[in-house]
């Protein structure tokens, strides 16, 4: 399988060590059940107790992400629909861990990448209106991104750098041609947005069939709003993406077609990165198959 394995960890993060740092800065909560829940790319999770997640980094590139959701998400929390993780405590280096790090309210439920929401059409409306309160001018010191709400063709290197890397398993050469033509957009006009920028199945908590949480805001920047739009290729089947649509604000043409673009370089930057990640592989395959598929 020609695609990458998880970045592997730059530190050694385990219950020793998280409970240390709990005893250090938050000794009200040290003696409070902790397991591990989930080690990603970026961060460790651990629950902490019945209502709560340590949320630790993992690799050096992550840390200064880990800052961001600390000093933004309390900020939009209240103006958003559905519930976000906004840290109720923010760690700091400690213990020999070097980094920044966050206590966060546990979001009950289970991702749409392993739990898909039953009534794709109400989903659709409550992640649109979601989407539609976050997408709100940004202000200037809002977190820079060169990877989420830059210009489509920022990306044409990458893109080439991937379909290289897995011509084994894709077609080539329709990816390419349909990024080309998607390029042909034009850029952005508006002010930057506030955006989520990681926007996937695996980001979005499912509970009892509904939509009722998004998570992993460390990709957070203002920018392109057609970043977080790509997830319409990601969830809905092409009758419901006009539903999400409207319910985000009625995307121009211009917007909507560079959110397909994006789908396009997401979906093929999943498939690129899931050696190790069945999840992942899936929601890579659906992506690129939607996006090259739509003819809209």
């Amino acid at each position: 399988m020609p695609a990458h394995d998880t970045p592997a960890a730059e530190v050694d993060i385990d219950v020793t060590l998280v409970r240390e740092l709990l005893a250090e800065q938050f000794p009200g909560l040290s003696p409070l059940p902790l397991v591990e829940l989930a080690s990603g790319w970026d961060n460790v999770i651990y629950r902490l107790g019945d209502d709560l997640v340590v949320r630790l980094p993992r690799r050096a590139a992550s840390a200064a992400l880990v800052e961001n959701e600390q000093r933004w998400l309390p900020q939009l929390a209240p103006t958003l629909p559905l519930p976000i993780p906004a840290p109720v405590g923010s760690g700091r280096p400690g213990c020999d861990y070097p980094w920044a790090w966050s206590v966060c309210p546990w979001l009950p439920g289970e991702t749409a990448a392993l739990a898909a929401p039953v009534d794709l059409l109400e989903t659709a409306q409550t992640l649109g209106r979601f989407l539609a309160a976050l997408h709100q001018p940004g202000p200037d010191d809002a977190p820079a991104n060169p990877y989420r709400g830059v210009p489509l063709a920022s990306r044409s290197r990458s893109m080439d750098q991937r379909v290289e890397q897995m011509k084994a398993v894709i077609d080539g050469p329709a990816v390419r041609t349909c990024w080309e033509a998607l390029l042909a957009a034009p850029l952005w006009s508006g002010p930057p947005l506030w955006l989520h920028g990681d926007l996937h199945p695996a980001n979005l908590l499912v509970r009892d069939g509904r939509l009722c949480g998004v998570i992993d805001f460390g990709d957070i920047t203002a920018g392109d709003p057609a970043t977080d739009l790509a997830v319409a290729w990601m969830l809905f089947p092409p009758e419901v993406r006009p539903v999400f649509r409207s319910a985000a604000g009625g995307a121009d043409d211009d917007t909507w077609t560079r959110a397909r673009g994006w789908a396009l370089s997401l979906g093929l930057a999943y498939l690129a990165n899931s050696a190790d990640n069945p999840t992942l592989e899936r929601i890579g395959n659906r992506t690129l198959e939607a996006a090259l598929t739509d003819h809209e």
